[in-house]
């Protein structure tokens, strides 16, 4: 398996997790706790499994992890819909948040079923 570094998918996940940090910076401080923080942590899981699942030792080990970040992909896309519901932070920031992530997902998803398919 890939070194998890190698992985585009992954660069993008770490890049999508820093945007999500700055864009949270803007949210309301009584949010620290709330949404702001599962925003961040959602993201931070995008990545952090993609880089687990590629240190396992097994194919299906890694696309469990592998499952578990889109899981991940789709809390923060949730979260980003309720904050632009109750205008949370810039719209157009959350906007191309929201854009980087669905590519990210579709990402993840091609990637699983190319890992299955070798199986």
């Amino acid at each position: 398996m890939k070194h998890h570094k190698q992985l585009e998918v992954w660069k993008r996940s770490v890049a999508l997790a820093g945007a999500i940090y700055s864009v949270t910076r803007g949210f309301p401080p009584e949010e620290k706790y709330g949404l702001t923080s599962q925003m961040c942590r959602a993201a931070v899981s995008i990545a952090s499994n993609i880089a687990e699942g590629a240190a396992r030792q097994t194919l299906k080990e890694f696309i469990h992890f592998l499952h578990i970040s889109s899981g991940s992909a789709s809390e923060l896309d949730t979260q980003i819909e309720i904050a632009k519901l109750i205008n949370m932070g810039h719209s157009e920031n959350l906007l191309k948040a929201q854009q980087d992530l669905s590519q990210i997902s579709r990402m993840l998803k091609g990637l699983i079923r190319s890992l299955e398919k070798r199986r």
